[in-house]
């Protein structure tokens, strides 16, 4: 006998009938909103090539990390789920293989945002009413591995069931852009942007750091040996990226930390990081440095600027050596904003050309620190519930604690974040019933309109964020 796995049309909703209605009838003014993307990890090749997805577990397991890290949390090693070797030793290639993993642990994933998505793309984007069990997953894979061979579960089409209206993907300066290249003289419709994300030639850390910015002059022109030659070729690859579409920047440093440093000392700085002779507090020092010049070149190109610091990267030291990056083992951190970021807000901070978004993995720094910054400097927002707080529980937090203090204006709509395609449709979904669910609460504590509360659910769910990225 199969489990139902149907998805509850109330899902996320208030309990208490009164409530649960009013947040039905604001949800109704919001499902059929487009999806507006605007900082993801989604593969720009996918689109630009539109070929078929080859089967379930490379589609919703080996490039989710949400999925994998809980499963790797209770012994199940990333070798037996495909996850690709630095040393190019085997891993399970066998996708039915995986998928029977996942079936097996299927019951790890109770009461988690994964479970959500991949329960919603099951339902939605498949037709699986079932739930997954080891007695289950050979027919719901069949089924799966039919469905793809079909021209509408291609990128492109699905792109467009989806209502997508556009999606941005994240990409180093060294990148050739060639996808997105592509992507513009295709003639397709769909909207795929490009983010400038300069990490890897801005943190003098990054194992490839020295080799990034020599490649960082090849490909400008410039000599990246010296600093104003290094700033020169990162606004030019600026442009570069702007040119195919990019209106943003995405910052992920281990810290918030800024600087405003004379220029001698921003030489001396980038000398050591160059030579690898920076100490742990010198290449800090460098990278706050390069988030206040950021801002600046953002306040004359006018990309909007993202910082995401917090996340202790690659925590284990097993899997960083043997799997490498992102895989599942990033911690948040506690984070200061209130000293680190005050270096850069002296300076652009009440500027309102520059337009900088503020995420947190510290939750409690959204009431103490980022809220009431937000709620003062103009070129200041709050993010969205990112990464561990793209939850249900996560936004329900976030709305409570920065609304009172920076108003729902001050924060910049919704961000999925997310590798895995098909969780994008879900992890909106999610958000708008969670968002509704919290201004229904308002509405019949009477602290909202009704009317007030059907605008606020629409800009929430699609206007904040295009304003926000200039989308």
């Amino acid at each position: 006998m199969t489990r139902p796995s149907v998805l509850s049309e109330d899902r996320l909703f208030p309990a208490e009938p009164s409530v649960r209605e009013i947040a039905r009838r604001l949800y109704a003014k919001v499902r059929g909103l487009p999806i507006v993307s605007p900082h993801g990890h989604t593969d720009p090749a996918w689109f630009a090539l539109n070929e078929p997805f080859r089967d379930a577990s490379t589609l919703l397991i080996v490039p989710d990390h949400y999925v994998f890290r809980m499963l790797f949390s209770q012994g199940v090693s990333l070798e037996s789920l495909g996850i690709p070797r630095m040393d190019g030793n085997p891993v399970e290639q066998d996708p039915r293989k995986i998928w029977g993993a996942l079936a097996e642990h299927w019951h790890l994933f109770r009461g988690t945002p994964s479970r959500l998505w991949l329960t919603h793309a099951l339902s939605d984007v498949f037709g699986v009413h079932e739930r997954l069990t080891p007695k289950s997953a050979t027919s719901i894979y069949d089924h799966i591995s039919d469905c793809l061979l079909r021209p509408e579960f291609r990128p492109r089409a699905l792109f467009e069931r989806f209502n997508i209206e556009v999606v941005a993907t994240t990409e180093s300066p060294l990148d050739s852009l060639a996808h997105h290249r592509a992507l513009r003289d295709s003639g397709w419709r769909g909207r795929v942007i490009t983010t400038f994300r300069p990490d890897r030639v801005v943190d003098p850390d990054d194992e490839g750091f020295a080799a990034g910015v020599t490649k960082l002059g090849e490909l400008t022109g410039e000599d990246t040996g010296t600093w104003t030659g290094y700033l020169r070729a990162l606004a030019t690859r600026r442009q570069f990226f702007a040119s195919l579409g990019a209106t943003a920047t995405d910052h992920g440093h281990p810290s918030a930390a800024t600087f405003d440093l004379p220029r001698l000392q921003c030489e001396t700085l980038f000398r050591m990081a160059l030579a690898g002779d920076a100490s742990p507090s010198e290449a800090e020092r460098f990278r706050g440095q390069m988030l206040t010049e950021m801002a600046r070149m953002s306040v004359e190109d006018g990309l909007v600027m993202q910082v995401h610091p917090g996340a202790f990267r690659n925590h284990n030291r097993a899997v960083f050596h043997d799997f490498g990056r992102d895989k599942g083992a990033d911690i948040p951190t506690q984070t200061d904003y209130v000293h680190a970021l005050k270096p850069l807000l002296d300076r652009f901070g009440n500027d309102r050309r520059l337009s900088l978004i503020v995420f947190t993995l510290d939750e409690s720094a959204y009431s103490r620190e980022l809220a009431p910054l937000a709620g003062h400097y103009p070129a200041l927002k709050v993010g969205a519930p990112w990464w561990f707080f793209d939850s249900p529980s996560g936004i329900r937090y976030y709305r409570e604690r920065v609304t009172e203090t920076a108003g729902f204006y001050n924060t910049v709509g919704f961000t999925d974040d997310t590798r895995a395609f098909l969780s994008i449709p879900a992890r909106h979904d999610a958000a708008r019933r969670v968002d509704c669910g919290f201004l229904a609460e308002w509405v019949a504590e009477h602290r909202l309109d009704e009317d007030e509360a059907a605008e606020l659910a629409v800009d929430l769910a699609y206007t904040l964020a295009k304003r926000s990225y200039k989308l």
